[in-house]
């Protein structure tokens, strides 16, 4: 199907069937006439050494050329230790795909390849979490157990991700609410995806293994804004801790989102918390949309009844099938037509902004069969440049009825068969409702299903790890200083007046000791935390908000404006300068712009701005009068004298006579 769907009737219908509202538009009201709720599972990076169950360096990643060695996987599933297999697992064994990992020797070893036991836990990686615990105000664990985490999309070499609890039961304060935290857990990450296509798929193992914590949130966030408001709390949380990696890739939130009626999506791996309401919204009124398509579907026949019926097509007869293919670069060595009974209109019907249930079915296609898109076309999609003809050829080669759908599907032969089941498996599904998912977040807002939802059976003890106890001592050790608690931050925050747009920046940056630092050499907060989150977030901004910024040396710059009795707007044209020609010194700033130290009287100033006044037109306003005049001094009274004061001064009625 095209990317661009062009709306037909029956979408736009559906679309206003179902009260869509877009995201920029919709109100509280919105999301509680469909029962949107909502929770977080945030994952966070540690900032050690090495990675959490073997002696690996932590954090050092390698380009995709940059590799030693590949090893070659398949997976396939196995029987729990309840005698059921699990659905994940035979999905992703119907894929047939051959996972690649490709190996840097300085980042990997024997044990994220799964041909070793784990090391015993890292200790350094382990205090950091617990740290994080105390500031979550969680209680904590007195025994951790560490257990195995089913991974069956290749992500992780063994198939399973080794992870442990450490606190439950914790809460956040959001200012307008609170919301509580189920559980924090220490686990290892998984391998950076680099391809995905048709049955390959390959992975880099430089970030296997690297320590992270995952913070749950219970499900108690009901509309997007309070998603994004909770995702963004708890990331600074962890950053004010000064325990966590930063930087694209170390923070990934999943989203986890339901409405009345429906059941548990996953969101995974969204790693920019702007996303979050975008795709929430969107995810919800997906589910709503689909819940309308499940009541249209029971009332016109029954999952138990309902079966499709197919048949190959001549590829000779359909050359425009055919050309899709080849223009794409895409294989066409069979084509099928498909007789979907009782989905008239169903298949045009909304789901998301630009796309439709076609859209789902096509979804599924890409990921469990393994065919590339574009791999559908529908005899409700009007933009293709197939005509009316085809599909009426295709209904005389198939048994339909007036109230039947269509669908073509075309790729390798060896793939085909999986693709008509996963398209019965998915429309029977239609008639359940919303399927247990998790699903791939897009740039603009929508989601593509990525596998099905693993059961809570996924997780099972790990026979290579003995538990480790924690001592009360020990846990009450771990306690960080009232100063690193984001709450209270917040609150010194607050207290100090400070800009509300400067909260993130500071914060995000572990700024709030440095700041206290300032202010004990005599500035006030509001024009401390003003400068920081204003000026010098502008300069890190220009330097593509490196991690190496040297945030030290503003310590530096505001200490030599104090030593030294300069007035305290000098600082703001010193930054400005530093912004403009990368000069990381107050000395160097003022030697550029030729500062004057002058040890002159207030007066002096004031006389020569009257005077400057005196030669301005009487048309001329007041105000307008005062700001020329002091433009024309500013360079020479900026840092000996205060202009604030006298501009107050020049503006006075004494003044004037």
């Amino acid at each position: 199907m095209n990317k661009d769907l062009i709306k037909n009737q029956n979408y736009l219908q559906s679309k206003e069937k179902i009260g869509y509202v877009s995201f920029h538009e919709a109100t509280p009201e919105d999301y509680r006439r469909i029962g949107f709720k909502s929770g977080l599972e945030v994952h966070q990076q540690l900032n050690s050494k090495e990675k959490l169950f073997c002696r690996c360096p932590a954090g050092v990643l390698h380009s995709n050329e940059d590799y030693h060695a590949e090893i070659i996987r398949h997976m396939r599933p196995t029987l729990s230790e309840m005698g059921v297999y699990d659905g994940t697992a035979l999905m992703e064994f119907k894929t047939k795909k051959e996972i690649t990992y490709k190996i840097h020797k300085s980042t990997a070893c024997t044990y994220d390849i799964d041909d070793t036991p784990p090391f015993p836990i890292n200790k350094e990686a382990l205090e950091y979490a617990l740290e994080i615990c105390h500031l979550c105000k969680l209680n904590i664990v007195g025994e951790v157990h560490i257990t195995r985490k089913q991974y069956l999309d290749g992500s992780i070499p063994a198939g399973f991700q080794r992870t442990a609890i450490l606190g439950v039961n914790g809460q956040i304060d959001l200012g307008y609410k609170k919301v509580n935290l189920i559980q924090l857990s220490i686990e290892e990450d998984s391998c950076r995806e680099t391809m995905d296509f048709g049955h390959n798929r390959v992975y880099k193992t430089d970030r296997l293994g690297v320590p992270l914590i995952e913070t749950v949130t219970a499900p108690e966030l009901f509309t997007p804004q309070e998603l994004k408001d909770a995702a963004e709390h708890i990331r600074l949380l962890n950053r004010v801790s000064g325990k966590v990696r930063v930087g694209m890739g170390a923070g990934r939130e999943d989203v986890n989102v339901s409405c009345e009626g429906g059941t548990r999506v996953e969101i995974k791996g969204v790693s920019r918390n702007r996303w979050i309401p975008k795709l929430s919204h969107n995810e919800a009124f997906r589910q709503w949309a689909l819940l309308s398509i499940k009541d249209i579907l029971n009332e016109r026949s029954s999952k138990d009844s309902w079966k499709l019926s197919y048949t190959t097509l001549n590829a000779k007869e359909f050359p425009k099938i055919r050309e899709i293919a080849k223009q794409n670069g895409l294989p066409c060595e069979e084509i099928i037509a498909i007789n979907l009974p009782e989905f008239k209109d169903i298949l045009s019907h909304f789901t998301q902004p630009g796309r439709d249930f076609c859209s789902e079915i096509s979804d599924r296609l890409k990921v469990i069969a393994c065919i590339e898109k574009p791999n559908i076309v529908s005899s409700e999609d009007i933009n293709t440049d197939l005509s009316p003809s085809v599909f009426k050829q295709v209904k005389e080669a198939l048994p339909s009825n007036d109230n039947d759908a269509q669908i073509i599907i075309w790729g390798p032969k060896n793939d085909i068969q999986t693709a008509i089941e996963t398209v019965e498996e998915r429309c029977i599904m239609a008639f359940e409702g919303i399927p247990s998912e998790t699903r791939r977040p897009m740039p603009d807002g929508t989601t593509l299903f990525e596998r099905v939802l693993p059961g809570a059976d996924r997780m099972y003890p790990d026979t290579d790890s003995v538990p480790i106890p924690l001592a009360i001592e020990y846990i009450d050790s771990l306690k960080q200083q009232e100063e690193n608690d984001i709450d209270y931050q917040m609150s010194k925050l607050r207290e100090w007046s400070a800009p509300k747009d400067t909260y993130t920046y500071i914060l995000r940056n572990n700024l709030f000791k440095l700041i206290n630092k300032v202010i004990s050499l005599g500035y006030t907060p509001k024009f401390v935390t003003s400068v920081i989150g204003h000026r010098v977030k502008h300069i890190h901004g220009r330097n593509g908000y490196k991690k190496d910024f040297n945030f030290e040396n503003i310590y530096n710059i505001f200490k030599y404006i104090a030593d030294n009795n300069l007035d305290n707007e000098l600082i703001k044209r010193i930054f400005s300068e530093i912004a403009k020609s990368g000069l990381d010194s107050a000395e160097k700033v003022l030697d550029r712009i030729n500062f004057n130290k002058r040890n002159i009287d207030f007066s002096e100033f004031l006389t020569k701005t009257n005077k400057l006044m005196t030669t301005i037109p009487e048309y001329r306003d007041h105000k307008c009068t005062v700001n020329w005049a002091i433009g024309n001094i500013a360079p020479e009274a900026v840092g000996n004298i205060s202009i604030a004061k006298l501009s107050t001064l020049l503006t006075s009625e004494t003044t004037l006579s």
